[in-house]
């Protein structure tokens, strides 16, 4: 298969595994909405995954499978994490802000990078994509075609997350009325909550 064939490859798989409704993507868009630090949370998403990816792609998905307790470790703490932040979200409901208030917010970059590199490293999930399936699946490939493989899936992550940050923009109308702030953040606090539950069933089934 030539080059240009193994990044499509990656770039439709990582494409099809990223752009699931997660706790990662409802923070990306919540930042989006809010214009806030849009940039450096869209470059650490995607250098994540890329960086990820590549240590897949080089072999580290067959020893972290074979990693349980880490796997448990990650699972865990993500499952805890992903509850606070939906408790944190509701709470948000209950007041919710306006597209005014949310711009003049004064979060700091360094806080929001935090819960970024949170709902990236400890989702066990993005282990399980990134490192294992799209590292085993590179084993289809050989030498610059593998590398293209990776390149691929990499890309789709800058693209979609760059895409969802900057494209929240667009609803910036809807979100000028609190009902819509409200209903989102019930709307995340759902996810979390349910990405916690299944986490928490999964480590200890």
């Amino acid at each position: 298969m030539n080059l240009l064939g193994a990044a499509l490859s990656g770039f439709l798989l990582g494409g099809s595994l990223i752009v699931a409704i997660g706790a990662q993507n409802a923070f990306v868009l919540r930042q989006g909405l809010r214009r806030k630090f849009v940039l450096p949370i869209c470059l650490v998403c995607s250098l994540s995954d890329a960086i990820l990816i590549a240590a897949g792609i080089a072999g580290l998905g067959a020893l972290v499978a074979r990693s349980g307790t880490a796997l448990m470790v990650v699972t865990v703490g993500g499952a805890l994490f992903l509850f606070a932040y939906g408790v944190r979200s509701f709470v948000r409901a209950l007041k919710p802000e306006t597209m005014e208030a949310a711009n003049g917010r004064t979060e700091s970059l360094g806080a929001a990078l935090a819960a970024c590199l949170a709902f990236t490293f400890l989702n066990p999930h993005v282990y399980l994509d990134t490192v294992l399936l799209i590292g085993s699946l590179s084993g289809r490939y050989e030498g610059v075609a593998r590398i293209a493989y990776g390149v691929g899936a990499a890309t789709a992550s800058f693209v979609w997350f760059f895409g969802l940050g900057y494209g929240a923009a667009l609803l910036a109308p809807v979100f000028a009325d609190r009902r819509a702030w409200r209903v989102l953040d019930i709307l995340i606090g759902v996810v979390m909550w349910a990405i916690a539950g299944k986490l928490a069933l999964g480590a200890f089934a």
